[in-house]
């Protein structure tokens, strides 16, 4: 009997052991399907075209003081914590991403992130040639900025089509993790159409390419060497590659790439509605097979949408024949139409469907903020605005004040050379009281050709002054 035990344990044992054999061999093999494709060829091909963007920006010792110890004093002392301001002499701050030519007469495509905030913009390339760069245009919620280099015949890259990209595709990037230059790192394509907020206005294309800081604004590209994508972002506990790297496709980017290479600023289409996402418990009471479409809960007034007779409830199935599963679908298209953009809408009104018509138009409340914009006969602020929501206004409103928030600011403009920032609500300009971007446009036509005028801010929930110098 125990002869028989044993003589059946070692058969076991001999059959586990030769079905794990078989199961290593089997993940080896597909490991090996997956990682056969040879970039060697292509990063020899493409890398002349790919640069090191450097970007110089000047930064006070006070603001990298706070950066570096608010977070850890209020750990210990929570909001009580006052970090006092002190006159110091402005320190240098150097940081790096990537770059790629577009053109061969010099036009570059990078991150917004990337140049925010520059003072000196140079870019490096692979025979270590130092040039400087014009900043064209950036566009905060694509995160997308275009750079020009004096030059011609340069190696400009070729542009792919990142709508016939498939999950599961090898793709390659180049850049500067860590400011290693010219680093290659290859992947599939995880998934596509990822949207992160409302801030954000494309579908990124997700991999497993191993991305870090210094990838920014570096080229994505297929196993054709054509360019698919713009490395933007990663998600990560920690600050480093975590499996998960997000880039912006190509055919938003060079969309946006021509509106600021004419124009200077990306015009955008507006519905004027807000949508969410319908879940299990919705998709039942609203008698939907299955969760499926954006769910229509508010419609802005004298917007495109109202006009056009869609009212909150509505669900908005298909967008010009595109089905919608999630919100992000429809914001997606809608980020990607122009003004004027005629729309066609298959909606679900209290249990039966429709088709709403109508056209798109460009977005109100917009003060232009990008290079080539000029106000009040050649003085150029460089900030875009925007109306307060109610919420917002509940949030700031000290001393029954009101504002408008800046949205973006021009490096270039004057405003940023004053010390406007992003996130500041501005409640005076010029003497004048600021409820709405109106009367921030207003405002402007009284300005005079040269001297400083004063902006009323609030920043952070505290009131502040700032001098604007117009030269």
């Amino acid at each position: 009997m125990r002869l028989w035990l044993q003589r059946s344990a070692l058969a076991l044992a001999v059959s586990t052991a030769m079905v794990a054999s078989i199961n290593v061999t089997t993940m080896s093999n597909a490991h090996a399907a997956v990682t056969t494709a040879d970039f060697s060829g292509l990063v020899q091909q493409v890398t002349p075209a790919v640069a090191r963007v450097n970007v110089t920006k000047t930064v006070s010792e006070a603001e990298l003081a706070k950066a570096q110890t608010a977070e850890v004093l209020r750990q210990f002392f929570g909001d009580r914590v006052r970090i006092p301001d002190r006159a110091v002499t402005p320190a240098i701050e150097h940081a790096y991403g990537t770059g790629f030519f577009v053109t061969s007469n010099g036009y570059m495509l990078t991150n917004h992130h990337v140049i925010e905030g520059a003072d000196k913009i140079t870019v490096t390339l692979n025979d270590r040639t130092e040039l400087d760069a014009t900043l064209i245009g950036s566009d905060e919620r694509s995160d997308v900025a275009v750079l020009k280099v004096k030059g011609s015949q340069f190696p400009a890259l070729p542009i792919g089509d990142s709508n016939s990209l498939k999950v599961g595709e090898p793709v390659l990037a180049i850049g500067s993790p860590f400011g290693f230059d010219y680093s290659a790192s290859a992947g599939i394509v995880s998934a596509k159409s990822r949207s992160f907020s409302r801030e954000t206005s494309v579908p990124f294309i997700q991999t497993d390419v191993a991305l870090n800081p210094g990838n920014s604004g570096g080229p994505l590209f297929n196993q054709r060497g054509e360019v698919i994508g713009i490395n933007s972002r990663i998600f990560s506990g920690t600050g480093g590659y975590m499996g998960l790297s997000f880039s912006i496709p190509i055919d938003a980017a060079m969309d946006i790439y021509e509106q600021l290479k004419t124009s200077g600023e990306v015009a955008r289409a507006y519905l004027g509605i807000y949508p969410q996402d319908i879940d299990r418990n919705l998709a039942e009471a609203y008698k939907l097979d299955k969760p499926q479409g954006a769910l229509l809960t508010r419609v802005s007034p004298d917007s495109p949408a109202q006009k056009a007779g869609l009212k909150p409830g509505d669900i908005i199935l298909q967008y010009n024949n595109v089905q919608i599963m999630r919100a992000s679908d429809l914001l997606n298209l809608l980020n990607r139409a122009k003004p004027s953009d005629p729309f066609r809408a298959q909606i679900q009104r209290n249990g039966k469907q429709m088709i709403i018509s109508g056209k798109l138009a460009y977005a109100p409340n917009d003060v232009r903020a990008q290079s080539g914009d000029k106000q009040s006969d050649d003085v150029q602020l460089g900030l875009r605005l925007r109306d307060l929501t109610k919420d917002e206004q509940a949030e700031i409103a000290t001393d029954n004040k009101t504002g408008v928030l800046v949205t973006t600011v021009d490096p270039t403009g004057l405003a940023a050379r004053s010390g406007i920032l992003a996130g500041d609500v501005i409640t005076n300009f010029h003497q004048k009281p600021i409820k709405k971007v109106t009367d921030f446009s207003d405002a402007i036509s009284s300005l005079p050709k040269k001297g400083v005028v004063t902006i009323e801010v609030i920043r952070q929930g505290i009131p502040a002054i700032i001098g604007l110098r117009i030269e």
